[in-house]
């Protein structure tokens, strides 16, 4: 396969917004170690890298199935299982997480389980103060983070560490349950936020889960996924303004930004296919300026693919902006044979997203669309955060007016099979091969 050149988003705007991001990432891993949950609820339910870190979390978390992860889960916090009529797929979210999907398995109780779940964070049972790290494979959370218009910042505060905090409203506050049954989940919460420019935002947020079978899965994805365990999941995300003013570029916009967290491993690459043009048309392939340019030997743009190690030992973000994305991206797991695919709904010809960099922004929506992130030490000889990797997706800057309401809808799906299968699949879904994923950095 022809490999092009990767041309890169670095202006001197990214630097300083990098400094600023790694302040974040650092207080985070504090606090890791320092928060967990907010308080014990009473339960409804009854798996060597390269520092002492991974390895520990490795053996606390790797190979647990996803029937451990609910019983430790059942421990501090009500967890929902949503479960299919032959037990196979399984789904567990927790309402006080605000709605958060923590893992998910294709083949029962003794499955795979595919989240990352924050086991040190939430034993703590403490409250921590800039944000509350649980994990889960997918939570919903609000941008923008950065900027004039940030909800991260109230007015006037400096844009590092010291003043940033996650809006309760999507960190520690509860979802309520509006309806629960063994194939879908539904929440709601009300929530009055102000941007660092004052504007107030009065808002309702309701969330959905719900598995998908298989058979509407190979029809949403166009696949054929005959042979393999899968298990899928949609979330629909809406929000609803809910005050007496349009939500403008004058004033700010929200959007719906849903976060996935996942089991890192050495043989894990990210897949992220991209629209393919000159710079000049479409801008540049992808913006790895977060945390300092991705080195080469972690970051491969191929004819329309761009891979990403997601082995959890080297701090990296990336993000593709609406002109660059399409709507599928996803990852393979080489060791335990697991294909993951988010699909995600994206309108065509919509160019304004919320841009999170922290700083005063020349271009507030000028932002990306799908993100992905790998962890690892911020420093030599530190800890990571996790490890994990992360998938992200975002809906555009939500222009609404007063009763207007915004959807972002998100689709979730874990493979496991023999590679054969697996292999069909990915060609099916990403244009590129199981060879092609294992062998693009190596």
């Amino acid at each position: 396969m022809r490999r092009s050149k990767l041309r890169l988003q670095a202006s001197r705007k990214d630097q300083r917004a990098l400094q600023n991001c790694l302040h974040l990432w650092l207080a985070a891993l504090f606090v890791m170690t320092m928060a967990g949950c907010n308080e014990s609820v009473e339960s409804t339910d009854g798996p060597a890298e390269s520092s002492a870190a991974i390895e520990e979390s490795d053996e606390m978390q790797q190979d647990k199935n996803f029937g451990r992860d609910v019983e430790f889960l059942n421990e501090y916090v009500k967890t929902i299982v949503l479960r299919s009529d032959d037990g196979q797929s399984l789904v567990a979210v927790v309402p006080d997480y605000q709605g958060r999907v923590m893992t998910s398995s294709a083949t029962g109780a003794e499955g795979t389980s595919f989240g990352w779940i924050n086991y040190k964070h939430i034993e703590s049972r403490e409250v921590a103060k800039h944000i509350n790290v649980y994990g889960g494979e997918e939570r919903f959370w609000l941008g923008p983070e950065g900027g004039q218009f940030s909800i991260f910042f109230a007015p006037g505060a400096k844009f590092d560490l010291s003043d940033w905090q996650t809006p309760a409203s999507i960190d520690t506050e509860p979802f309520e349950v509006v309806s629960q049954d063994d194939s879908q989940a539904s929440f709601t919460r009300e929530a009055t936020l102000q941007n660092y420019s004052g504007s107030q935002f009065k808002l309702r947020i309701d969330r959905q889960v719900e598995l998908v079978a298989p058979s509407a899965a190979q029809e949403s994805l166009e696949i054929d996924a005959e042979g393999l365990q899968l298990v899928g999941y949609r979330t629909t995300n809406s929000v609803t303004n809910t005050g007496d003013n349009p939500w403008t570029k004058e004033s700010g916009m929200l959007s719906i930004w849903l976060l996935g967290m996942y089991k890192p491993g050495l043989e894990t690459t990210i897949v992220v296919p991209y629209e393919q043009g000159s710079d000049e048309q479409l801008g540049p392939i992808v913006n790895d300026a977060y945390f300092g340019k991705v080195p080469a030997e972690r970051l491969e743009a191929t004819d329309g693919v761009i891979f990403m190690s997601g082995d959890g030992k080297y701090r990296s973000k990336i993000g593709l902006s609406p002109q660059r994305a399409k709507q599928v991206c996803g990852s393979y797991d080489a060791k335990r044979q697991v294909l993951t695919i988010v699909k995600y709904n994206m309108p065509a010809g919509v160019a304004d997203y919320v841009n999170s960099m922290w700083e005063l922004q020349e271009s507030p929506f000028a932002g990306d669309t799908v993100n992905a992130y790998n962890d690892g030490p911020p420093e030599p000889g530190a800890e990571p955060l996790g490890p994990f990797y992360e998938l992200e997706t975002s809906s555009p800057a939500l222009a609404l007016s007063p009763s207007e309401t915004g959807t972002h809808i998100s689709e979730t799906y874990h493979l496991q099979g023999d590679a054969a299968s697996l292999d069909r699949v990915a060609q099916q879904v990403f244009g590129v091969g199981l060879q092609s994923i294992r062998s693009a950095l190596q």
